[in-house]
């Protein structure tokens, strides 16, 4: 109705604002954007778990249709947060969301790629990643691990790499690290059978324990999660699969299996052939894990240079 602010949050390709939302908000009301009714994009900002940056203290990119509608929801949005950052369209605030997802997405599967390079090498990745990280110019610091997890990361660059195609450009760097990153938790229970191998046992048979379910540390969200993955993956090998997650009760494989986590994680540690790491929770004691676990393969090094050169101990 007129004099409505409409502000679209959810992360979408570039040109969702403009081409999906405009024509049933405008023409099909007979209202006029920018005078009428007032039509922004604005991604949301969010970390689960985090609580140093939060919607509060985040800066908060808004792009509008026309310039008006770039101001009226910059007011809007500056009565209730600290910082807000207008940019020139739309398009462009779309297409910031994707590239902050997109360079987190890429650059985990370069870390995954390089783990992968370095176990066939004999080296240790985590601490060519530590190593590399004392630079203190021209180096981020990310961490390879059995997957990516999570609503975002994942799925959103997917939405650029899908919106090229219109254009006859194939987004490599998009498709090539999805390709990486979907095939981790693969790679991950490939590296669990060949431990079983080098031990003279099966991975048929065996019990599996999955320590951590959510996508990751410390928060109770299972979407997309890898863990998901290396579960199915393991019991189509033939193993039994029990989990451990203190912030996901239950689950539901992509086969459809219902479980519950296990009640006493020590206990099942015990029992387990192996323990696999999955999401690295804070509130798991690791050196009690490692004293009585059979096999662990950590997947996220959540063991430190306690499970270095340890031969309880498979590390990513």
């Amino acid at each position: 109705h007129p004099g409505m602010i409409i502000v679209l949050e959810s992360t979408t390709y570039p040109g969702t604002t403009r081409e999906v939302l405009l024509p049933k908000l405008g023409k099909e009301k007979g209202l006029q954007v920018g005078k009428d009714f007032f039509l922004a994009f604005s991604p949301e900002r969010v970390d689960p778990g985090r609580e140093d940056w939060t919607t509060l203290n985040t800066p908060k990119v808004i792009g509008g249709i026309t310039e008006e509608c770039s101001e009226v929801a910059a007011a809007w949005y500056s009565q209730a947060l600290e910082k807000v950052v207008p940019v020139s369209s739309a398009e462009t605030a779309e297409l910031s969301k994707l590239l902050e997802n997109t360079f987190r997405m890429i650059n985990i599967g370069m870390v995954n790629e390089l783990a992968i390079m370095c176990e066939r090498l004999g080296v240790d990745v985590w601490e060519v990643i530590d190593a590399a990280a004392t630079k203190p110019f021209g180096f981020m610091k990310f961490t390879p691990g059995p997957g990516l997890g999570g609503h975002c990361i994942p799925i959103d660059p997917l939405y650029l790499s899908w919106k090229m195609k219109a254009f006859q450009y194939n987004a490599r760097f998009i498709e090539l690290a999805a390709d990486i990153n979907t095939n981790m938790p693969r790679y991950v229970v490939s590296r669990v059978m060949d431990a079983f191998n080098e031990r003279g046992l099966s991975l048929k048979g065996s019990t599996c324990l999955v320590l951590g379910a959510a996508y990751k540390p410390d928060i109770d969200d299972i979407r997309e999660s890898p863990a998901l993955d290396v579960i199915g993956l393991l019991q189509k090998k033939g193993a039994y699969v029990e989990y451990h997650d203190p912030y996901i009760p239950r689950l539901q494989t992509h086969d459809g299996l219902e479980m519950k986590s296990v009640i006493d994680v020590m206990d099942a540690v015990r029992n387990a052939d192996c323990v696999i790491i999955i999401t690295n929770h804070k509130v798991y004691d690791y050196q009690a894990i490692l004293n009585e676990a059979n096999f662990i393969f950590d997947s996220r090094n959540a063991l430190g240079t306690q499970g270095k050169n340890n031969p309880k101990v498979d590390r990513l």
